[in-house]
């Protein structure tokens, strides 16, 4: 369709314009539109004060027409990702995802004009600028980008979204360059101010329980209300008894941090006056994400404050009010050392979407929840490790020789002291031999008084005429109160089953037979495997790591219980005097290479390094 700008000016003519688009578009028919450049007067100027906007190129085209057929969305695609805070590409330049013409005018310098069409980005900033003014929704994006349109219509955080919102959070870019400053400031501080951070954060939790408690007591019931899942609603709610666990946690974390970053690993002398050492360092920036529980922020707080790291969090919906204050405490605890921004909460799901492909400034995701979360995570993620597990299938082998008391207690506690929890058992592995024996009778019984559902494995039901119902599948995570209970004929195949079927997250041993415990804790090939234990120990707090980040089923960096130690890498010093490797080239030196001792403390230190200069 050619138009030409008398088409707009008369209104008999602009009814004809949109009668023609109207009728094109319901017969299913895009039309396509453009200045009919054969009649067209020369351009003029703009009569923006009039409430018209001169057609003078493809921008201030699409306008018009998106505000005369009352457009939902007019969406301007140009060759770079949307609007820049300066020209893309110039050092220091920053994609704007959302664009305030009355805030943020002054805060963008525009370059030269695209490659391709009239305009350029002043024109289609003005352009949807007017747009906006008169009611149409605007979005700048890039018109190279696969399926920009579809994407950007279902939601997705693409290119630049204008708006009147004069209240708008920082944009998640901004978010995680701040982290990584932040996290720089926070590697220079000394393992003194670290320990006051944590313990004031610690100290917050207990001044300012009742105003916690208030917030979590509106998450859950709006939770209530919403029909969220049991099991989502317990691992939601917190208390005096979890705040004061909080407590303990943190003030044990800041105990641990005194000697963290920085730690001397390794000492090797290469040569006469050439000394390397390998020492602990952050990671960098992490991105913890993670689903109803609360009590996760201040834990993982304190450990990327004990490590170093800058932090970006994000908690569920659910727990809304919950981590607004929670998160209001840790900067407070933040404040006098570092940057309030080296700990920030991102807001919703589409500024995820946009960290997951940011890895020039985040280093490591570390996602706890659910295994669609999980999942979710580590196939969207751009180029950025994920460390955590999918899943919490947890296994209880309950061996041929065992103290029948013990085998109940441990098997109590592993399934109903939080059924929710991921290192809660979810299988139950019985030797056959106790079939038809009292005990199993016993083990019934006790799940039963306990309100736990019982299903069968394959094996079980088939022994049983009248047996608990068939299990959903021997890779189940309840993660309330139901467990399986399958049959095994001895620790071997025990073993094989559990390397079949759990999630390598946690699997224990009953038994009085130190043997087969030995053989059981060799072949399970899980990250936390137990003997005579419950399952539920495997816990950061309950290790002695005072808190953990998540639990690893990883087989590189960390696995189990993550603690501070989780959050470290190593970086090397060499110091020499002069050196050159072509001296070692040519003979004139030699290489050494012994191993030195590791220093106790500095003043150890030190005297090593005289004893070495002597």
């Amino acid at each position: 369709v050619l138009i030409t700008k008398p088409d707009f000016f008369h209104e008999e003519s602009r009814r004809n314009l949109i009668g023609t688009l109207k009728e094109l578009l319901q017969l299913s028919i895009v039309p396509i539109l453009n200045t009919n450049d054969a009649v067209a007067p020369p351009p003029q100027i703009d009569k923006d004060l009039q409430g018209v906007i001169s057609l003078k190129d493809n921008d201030s085209l699409a306008a018009r027409l998106a505000v005369e057929v009352d457009a939902d969305l007019m969406i301007l695609m140009s060759d770079v990702d949307g609007l820049y805070t300066g020209p893309p590409g110039q050092e220091g330049s920053r994609l704007l995802h959302t664009y305030c013409p009355e805030v943020d005018e002054t805060s963008v310098i525009f370059g030269e004009k695209s490659r391709v069409g009239l305009g350029g980005m002043d024109s289609k900033v003005r352009a949807a600028s007017w747009a906006l003014d008169n009611g149409t929704t605007v979005v700048i994006c890039n018109g190279h980008e696969d399926r920009a349109i579809h994407n950007i219509v279902s939601g997705k955080n693409i290119g630049t979204f204008f708006t009147k919102s004069k209240v708008q959070n920082a944009p998640v870019e901004l978010m995680a360059m701040q982290a990584r400053e932040g996290g720089r400031v926070l590697q220079t501080t000394t393992p003194n101010q670290k320990h006051l951070i944590i313990t004031k954060l610690a100290n917050l939790l207990l001044e300012r329980q009742r105003d916690i408690l208030d917030a979590n007591s509106k998450d859950i019931e709006m939770a209530n209300k919403s029909g969220l899942e049991s099991t989502l609603v317990s691992r939601l709610v917190l208390s005096e008894r979890k705040l004061h666990t909080l407590y303990e946690g943190l003030k044990q974390i800041a105990d641990q941090s005194s000697d963290i970053v920085g730690r001397v690993v390794r000492r090797t002398l290469l040569a006469d006056g050439l000394e390397l050492k390998q020492v602990t360092t952050p990671i960098g920036v992490l991105l913890v994400i993670f689903e109803s529980r609360p009590d996760c922020l201040p834990q993982v707080a304190a450990l990327s404050i004990a490590s170093g790291n800058g932090l970006l969090l994000k908690g569920g919906k659910e727990a809304y009010h919950s981590n607004q204050i929670l998160h209001s405490l840790v900067q407070e605890a933040l404040e006098p050392f570092v940057p309030r921004e080296t700990i920030s909460l991102v807001s919703t799901r589409e500024e995820i979407e946009s960290l997951l492909e940011m890895n020039e400034y985040i280093d490591l995701i570390i996602p706890r929840g659910s295994n669609e979360l999980v999942s979710m995570i580590q196939k969207q993620s751009q180029g950025i490790p994920v460390l955590g597990h999918s899943e919490g299938v947890c296994h209880v082998y309950i061996d041929r020789n065992i103290d029948q008391d013990m085998a109940l207690d441990i098997v109590r506690d592993s399934k109903t002291d939080y059924p929710a929890a991921c290192n809660a058992v979810e299988t139950i592995l019985v030797n056959k031999t106790h079939l038809r024996a009292p005990f199993f009778e016993d083990l019934f019984d006790m799940l039963k008084s306990e309100g736990v559902k019982i299903y069968s494995g394959p094996r079980l039901a088939s022994a049983l005429k009248f047996g608990p119902p068939p299990a959903p599948s021997l890779h189940t995570e309840y993660g309330d109160l139901s467990v399986t209970v399958e049959l095994v004929d001895d620790v071997k195949d025990a073993i094989q089953h559990i390397n079949k079927y759990s999630s390598s997250h946690t699997d224990a041993i009953v038994t009085s037979d130190d043997n087969v415990a030995e053989v059981f804790l060799k072949g399970v090939d899980s990250a936390c495997v137990f003997h005579n234990t419950s399952t539920r120990f495997a816990d950061g707090y309950r290790f002695g790591l005072g808190a953990e980040v998540g639990i690893s089923t990883c087989r590189i960096h960390a696995r189990g219980p993550v603690g501070v130690e989780g959050l470290l890498t190593t970086k090397w010093l060499l110091n020499g005097e002069g050196h050159i490797v072509e001296d070692f080239s040519k003979g004139k030196k030699e290489y050494i290479h012994r191993p030195l001792p590791l220093p106790q403390n500095m003043m150890e230190e030190e005297d090593v390094n005289v004893e070495l200069k002597d």
